[in-house]
């Protein structure tokens, strides 16, 4: 079993910044993928952003050039967020492949408003 635990979420002002942290604990070992997967009210869950174990990262379009993913290590994962729009307003996902089985975290708010 892996736990997942998200935190950074908040309020913030269209372009502005937050980042966000993923602390993963428990069978850690073996872990492949972590991403981050975002969902908006009323609409289904997306991904925003992956890297792999070994570094390769794929951006969601609507995020290239304003987020940032990173890993530091096997359970550390973060996601750096500039220049915030309304639209990245959702809850903010963490999630980890480990032998074939996804799985995610609680969720933290992420709230872009003015």
């Amino acid at each position: 079993q892996v736990q997942l635990v998200e935190s950074g979420g908040g309020l913030v002002q269209p372009g502005g910044s937050l980042r966000l942290s993923c602390a993963a604990s428990g069978s850690i070992f073996g872990i492949n993928t972590m991403g981050w997967y975002r969902q908006a009210p009323g609409k289904q869950r997306e991904l925003v952003a992956v890297i792999t174990s070994g570094g390769s990262r794929t951006y969601a379009d609507s995020v290239k050039g304003r987020f940032t993913i990173s890993r530091v290590n096997a359970y550390n994962m973060y996601l750096q967020m500039n220049r915030l729009k309304p639209e990245d307003t959702a809850v903010y996902y963490c999630n980890a492949l480990r032998a074939g089985i996804n799985y995610w975290g609680k969720g933290t708010l992420v709230t872009v408003s003015s």
